[in-house]
């Protein structure tokens, strides 16, 4: 039995998905699955540093966008992020505590910054707990419209 479903969010804006395939039943986005596996890569093989992923409009699936070296800093990722397009990234972020253990923690970061266009927030927002059910493995999610909402004093007060 297939089910169909049809969401009218906004009266400008109507969605549908199939509830039985990859797509996002709310917003219709897919997860391409290059996603997950690279995930996998920075999650046990630590191969990146981070991933940033966006919507492709054309296709309907979240995919990624770049992938970050392991040698990379907080920095350039910051910098990898659009000023005025929504995305989605992983971060992997490497601390000591005070007993002087070597811990990491992945990152979710919503960016969805304050002159990204009106409908990308909304698909971004309406697509986010999906695609994070994707990432097993995820330990801290940050919602950030600007630049200060993710400065590396967020992450490591988020890291204790």
């Amino acid at each position: 039995m297939m089910v169909y479903i049809s969401f009218h969010i906004f009266p400008f804006l109507t969605l549908s998905g199939n509830s039985l395939n990859d797509a996002n039943s709310v917003s219709g986005i897919a997860v391409h699955d290059e996603c997950k596996l690279k995930f996998l890569e920075l999650k046990a093989k630590r191969n990146y540093r981070y991933i940033v992923f966006k919507i492709d409009d054309i296709s309907k699936q979240v995919a990624i966008e770049k992938l970050g070296s392991h040698d990379e800093t907080y920095e350039d990722f910051t910098n990898s992020l659009p000023a005025d397009q929504c995305r989605y990234a992983v971060f992997d972020y490497d601390f000591t505590t005070e007993e002087n253990c070597h811990k990491s923690k992945i990152y979710f970061i919503a960016w969805s910054p304050d002159t990204s266009k009106i409908r990308a927030k909304m698909v971004y927002a309406s697509s986010k707990d999906r695609f994070k059910r994707e990432l097993d493995g995820i330990q801290v999610e940050l919602q950030a419209t600007d630049p200060s909402e993710m400065s590396l004093d967020v992450i490591r007060s988020r890291a204790l």
